[in-house]
């Protein structure tokens, strides 16, 4: 018998859902699941069909981090063959944030170390009440390495050596005012409230989104003059795009 995907994804009215499907190891990151990963989004950036990606976990968890078989294996390579097996995961980070597709993060249950990075890199954050989320890396005797990069531009600097030192877990409503999510549900409401987004990300213009997420990240690092000029040129780039002629013209005849 062969061995599940370890991602499974649906595509629904220009939603594509990418689902971590590892429930017996609580989703947990495995060469095979981020490789799938970055096929998932390979998928997202090429097809006209999807406007909006999904990223959720199956059963009680998102992602509780590494899987800890292949992160014991890793002891016997060598510092070059980490390097690289690790930079495979931060590739995925930055891949989230380059695709020009908003991506949404549905976390239920936790989401720990990579698993929250996951999250961290995603570009909207919602919280199922019951949600947790945590670095909890050094306890492990392990260090939240490319996960920290994410966490210190979402977070000010003394929240974030807090996690990352303590390994504390922090609940859905204290992780959303620490800033490490967007929004909080209850369970009852949570797939209502995830629709009522995507509907509306999923009508928005795809051109105005895309270049909205572009301009974001570019700013991330860059002197006040050279986002204000940045931001010109979006600015003038957007102008000629058919989405931006047609809502402005529609607006005006109202």
């Amino acid at each position: 018998m062969s061995e599940t995907a370890p991602v499974a994804q649906a595509l629904s009215n220009g939603v594509l859902t990418i689902t971590l499907s590892r429930p017996d190891k609580r989703n947990a990151l495995n060469r095979a699941m981020i490789d799938a990963l970055h096929s998932a989004l390979d998928r997202a950036d090429l097809d006209a069909g999807v406007r909006v990606l999904v990223l959720e976990g199956a059963g009680v968890d998102f992602c509780a981090g590494a899987d800890l078989d292949e992160l014991l294996a890793s002891t016997d390579r060598t510092p070059g063959e980490n390097e690289a097996d690790a930079l495979r995961l931060g590739r995925l980070f930055i891949r989230m944030r380059e695709v020009p597709k908003p991506c949404i993060a549905a976390v239920r249950g936790r989401a720990l170390a990579g698993g929250a990075g996951l999250a961290l890199a995603s570009d909207i954050v919602l919280l199922d009440a019951s949600a947790q989320i945590g670095f909890p890396e050094v306890r492990r005797g392990f260090v939240p390495a490319m996960v920290m990069t994410l966490l210190r531009r979402v977070v000010g600097e003394k929240v974030a050596f807090d996690l990352v030192a303590t390994g504390r877990v922090v609940g859905a409503a204290e992780a959303c005012d620490l800033g490490l999510a967007s929004r909080v549900y209850p369970a009852e409401r949570f797939d209502d409230e995830l629709g009522v987004l995507l509907a509306g990300l999923t009508a928005a213009d795809a051109s105005a989104l895309a270049l909205t997420k572009r301009l974001f990240y570019e700013l991330d690092g860059t002197g006040f003059a050279e986002s204000v000029a940045l931001g010109a040129r979006v600015n003038a780039a957007a102008r000629e795009t058919p989405g931006f002629r047609e809502a402005i013209s529609a607006f005006l005849a109202r």
